[in-house]
């Protein structure tokens, strides 16, 4: 690199190696010098990529991740398939991200109120031990105050079962539907493209497919890549799903 600072392969070759090293910062500032020398390096994106989920930011890390992805499409990259799988990584990643902040703003609401709850039931207990003072050991008092524990017991339950029925992400069925599920890999299909006999797969898994054989999987008919085109409907029902159901990546 000292004798070629204008290499953009260089900084890509030091960048993997820091990955390996999980040196994320230093490999993020080789991806980003490698990009700039050249803005069409896909394994400077990839690797930018897979450094950003390491350090936690899936949004930075999806966008590096098409990047990559579409460099791979332009040059036919036999890595199409690895990127294709870092974009539903990074979907997954950013999707966990979104449900962790939404447990805990629904966690922080519940335990104000279970705290609020609790309180009370200080309050009656100390009611209870006031009106009994000296016969706390007896029957009546025993019985009050084994009263307000179980009421409270209850409150407690019936609250938790109020925030489970209202959050619809508890209530939903965790099923993929079924055409959105690529037929070769079987996974969800995050780029569907569509053939003349109206057959839909993800671009990645297809293109892998035709490089060994020019055939429909499913009818076994002759297919070639100019027989395919975007399936655009069914792109952003895809992401539509993904985008609220992070857990399909690994259905």
């Amino acid at each position: 690199i000292q004798q070629d600072s204008r290499n953009p392969k260089l900084f890509t070759n030091r960048a993997m190696t820091r990955i390996k090293l999980q040196s994320w910062e230093a490999c993020i500032d080789d991806c980003l010098r490698s990009i700039e020398l050249d803005n069409s390096n896909m394994k400077g994106y990839y690797y930018l990529a897979q450094a950003q989920l390491a350090l936690k930011h899936p949004n930075e890390a999806l966008n590096s991740a098409l990047t990559a992805y579409y460099e791979c499409l332009k040059s036919d990259s036999s890595s199409t398939r690895n990127a294709s799988q870092l974009v539903l990584q990074a979907k997954k990643e950013k999707w966990e991200a979104k449900e962790r902040d939404r447990i805990r703003r629904r966690s922080e609401l519940l335990s104000e109120l279970e705290e609020g709850l609790r309180r009370m039931k200080e309050f009656e207990l100390g009611n209870v031990r006031f009106r009994h003072q000296g016969r706390l050991d007896s029957t009546d008092a025993r019985e009050e105050m084994e009263g307000v524990e179980d009421i409270s017991r209850k409150k407690v339950g019936e609250l938790r079962t109020v925030f489970a029925l209202a959050d619809p992400e508890n209530m939903q069925q965790r099923e993929v539907p079924d055409y959105m599920i690529d037929n070769i890999s079987f996974c969800v299909m995050h780029d569907p493209v569509i053939t003349k006999n109206g057959n839909s797969y993800d671009r990645s898994t297809i293109l892998e497919h035709l490089k060994r054989s020019p055939t429909d999987p499913l009818t076994r008919e002759v297919l070639t890549i100019n027989d395919l085109r975007p399936n655009l409907a069914l792109k952003q029902a895809c992401a539509d799903f993904l985008e609220k159901n992070g857990w399909a990546v690994d259905y």
